[in-house]
């Protein structure tokens, strides 16, 4: 990440963001486990249709998930994240972006996990862009349907784990 991403993210600003959230019916500590275990991010993580082909996950600050997002018409799209910040069962921050060094169009992603006393759990994803123009390209692609999309499907693997 160049030094002006880097400082653009290092400050949190509201129109360079995107926020998505959704209750799901499953404790809070399996709903972070799901984030957080290698055996499982990849079973369910993007969008519908979407496979995820894994070659590095490193879930712990400082560690690195590189993997193909492979789309439902076969087109491959290299990603990487870096895990930042790890506070279980409550909150994981990472940068994520394509599989390179220095992504001009890197982003930071922050999930928060509230538990709820019925025994569900509200997931807030907030993401931040370097610049509004970045965060609008990121939208006009469909990147939030996307982000529901993979909520969509992290709450039905969940349910899946707590039968």
């Amino acid at each position: 990440m160049t030094n002006a991403a880097n400082a653009a993210l290092s400050q949190w600003s509201m129109d360079r963001e995107t926020v998505m959230s959704r209750v799901i019916d499953a404790p809070r500590d399996l709903v972070f486990e799901a984030w957080s275990d290698p055996k499982h991010l990849p079973q369910w993580f993007g969008p519908k249709g979407f496979k995820i082909e894994t070659f590095e996950i490193d879930v712990r600050v400082g560690g690195v998930w590189r993997f193909n997002m492979i789309g439902p018409d076969g087109t491959v799209y290299p990603n990487r994240m870096r895990f930042r910040r790890i506070e279980r069962p409550k909150l994981m921050e990472m940068d994520h972006g394509v599989d390179q060094d220095e992504d001009p169009n890197m982003f930071r992603f922050t999930i928060i996990f509230a538990e709820q006393a019925d025994g569900k759990t509200v997931l807030m994803m907030r993401q931040l862009f370097a610049n509004t123009e970045q965060r609008d390209q990121t939208i006009g692609f469909g990147a939030v349907e996307y982000g529901y999309q993979t909520l969509d499907k992290l709450a039905a693997y969940v349910g899946g784990l707590k039968r």
